[in-house]
């Protein structure tokens, strides 16, 4: 697999698989997290989570010229994986929230978010310029043995992304696995049993038992007697214990992730002399242009910053869709899925999963079609993928339709016998879609980005890339709004909308693309 591509894209990818394992957690755990152990409404939690996933990709900005500025791609990095494992280690303190510090918790809880998102901003986009850089001069040796050799080296940029891209989900699938199974193991040692509807039920009977309704005291009667617990006149010593020992389990995943940052800082260390550094300045004479080799060397970088920006825009949807996997598609696996034998939180080793068994065929067919003269463009390839994003929404829109699903808050305020719950195949379809979109887009983004980016920008034009990023994810929110308040197949037709318009605007821009990326 990594015959013909230069040294240390492996070294490069394990070293962000540490990244990549505590990412996934936060992806699977966060947003659910936030609603058990505060007793956060989802909107609520949304929201932080929004602020948060947009702040891991818009650092990558302040990253970006961090290290253009001071040429410190390396150290920048580093540096960046020891402040990411900070805020692991904050969150990983197991302290009960309650109504008298659950304000002070959730401002430290956000504190080490922030420290995360800062730290991912540091290392992220760096990364990639580094594995950017590789392929300039690989591009740059294969250019000395003649125009084939070049064009051949020029075809490899892509592979190489994909390949870097699935190393480091390695880590993603083992991740989701993590928190259900430290949680269980915690509650079973405590006696206990796993239920998601309890914690909320618990946090509304400490905040105000006496407004719970009849239907719902019987409802978390049940739960309580179904998780091993004896239900009594004054049930709040249980529920505080519940809730600690359910979200106890929940920090202990946050120390695997503090693990993981410190072996990729390892296994980076260890291969630092065979990275590059992007866009390094070399001492040479300096050359002096004349106006008219000026103004065609700004023309040409004028035109290459258009082309970033077009796709940028592009992303911003697509990330605003597909990231819905954290939040509106992780409370649909909580509250519509058979949860009876995985975890909601366990869905998000899907996407991982599927990102290691099926870049490797996606990559022979874009090999084959090469072969053959009927090579995809990059620009085409991401225009493809907006259009399979919205087969997945459009599967699962159709589905819940069919299913007749009303709004979340209303499927949940049903009783138990009354629900018709889905199976787990829902959700083997619609992120099977979604990684498929997934592989013509993110890997490939990285790639167009690496080709069209200015030489002495390239580590700020990967963190705009990630920007873009952190603008879809800002607006996450709006999912879990939808997903409440409207009949959900009405939500999911609205990515649905969202993707099409976009694969639409993509392919009218894709021949221009083209010729800019040459």
């Amino acid at each position: 697999m990594f015959k013909g591509h230069p040294k240390g894209l492996l070294a490069a990818a394990l070293s962000n698989m540490g990244e990549r394992f505590g990412y996934y957690i936060m992806n699977a755990v966060l947003a659910l997290f936030l609603c058990s152990k505060f007793g956060l409404a989802e909107g609520q939690a949304g929201l932080i989570y929004s602020i948060f996933y947009a702040g891991i990709y818009i650092l990558s900005l302040v990253g970006g010229l961090i290290a253009d500025k001071t040429q410190n791609y390396k150290g920048t990095i580093m540096t960046g994986l020891a402040i990411m494992a900070s805020g692991y280690v904050i969150l990983s303190i197991p302290v009960l929230a309650t109504p008298q510090n659950s304000s002070f918790l959730l401002t430290v809880t956000c504190l080490a978010l922030f420290l995360i998102a800062f730290g991912n901003g540091l290392f992220k986009g760096n990364l990639q310029a580094i594995v950017g850089q590789m392929y300039d001069n690989f591009e740059a040796e294969e250019a000395k043995k003649g125009e084939e050799a070049l064009a051949i080296a020029k075809d490899k940029r892509d592979s190489g992304f994909q390949i870097f891209y699935v190393f480091i989900n390695v880590g993603g699938v083992v991740a989701p696995f993590v928190a259900p199974l430290l949680r269980e193991w915690w509650l079973k040692t405590n006696g206990l049993v796993y239920n998601s509807a309890l914690p909320a039920y618990c946090h509304e009977y400490i905040n105000n038992a006496a407004a719970m309704t009849a239907d719902k005291l019987a409802n978390m009667q049940a739960l309580v007697e179904q998780v091993g617990g004896t239900w009594a006149e004054d049930m709040t010593a249980f529920c505080n214990q519940y809730l600690q020992v359910f979200n106890k389990g929940v920090h202990f995943s946050f120390i695997a992730s503090v693990a993981a940052m410190a072996i990729s800082l390892v296994i980076f260390i260890a291969n630092k002399r065979i990275f590059p550094t992007p866009a390094k300045k070399e001492a040479s004479a300096t050359v002096e242009y004349s106006a008219e080799e000026k103004a065609a060397m700004a023309a040409e970088i004028k035109q290459r910053l258009m082309a970033l920006f077009a796709v940028l825009f592009i992303a911003i949807f697509f990330w605003f869709s597909f990231h819905q996997n954290g939040m509106s598609l992780s409370f649909f696996a909580r509250d519509f899925v058979d949860q009876s034998l995985v975890a909601p939180e366990i869905w998000q080793a899907l996407n991982p999963f599927f990102v290691i068994v099926l870049t490797p065929i996606i990559m022979f067919i874009f090999g084959s079609l090469a072969k053959r003269g009927k090579a995809i463009s990059t620009p085409r390839k991401i225009a493809i993928g907006m259009g399979i994003a919205g087969l997945a929404f459009l599967f699962l829109g159709v589905y819940s339709y069919l299913m007749g699903y009303p709004s979340a808050n209303e499927f949940k305020a049903l009783a138990p016998a009354d629900k018709v719950i889905s199976g787990a195949w829902v959700l083997i379809v619609l992120y099977f879609f979604l990684t498929v979109a997934e592989l013509f887009i993110s890997p490939l983004g990285l790639s167009f980005v690496s080709k069209v980016a200015p030489r002495h920008m390239v580590g700020l034009c990967q963190g705009l890339w990630l920007g873009a990023t952190a603008l879809g994810n800002l607006m996450l929110w709006v999912g879990p709004l939808m997903y409440n308040a409207w009949p959900i197949w009405q939500c999911w037709t609205v990515f649905l909308a969202v993707c099409l318009i976009s694969m639409g605007i993509m392919l009218g821009m894709v021949k221009w693309l083209e010729r800019v990326a040459k």
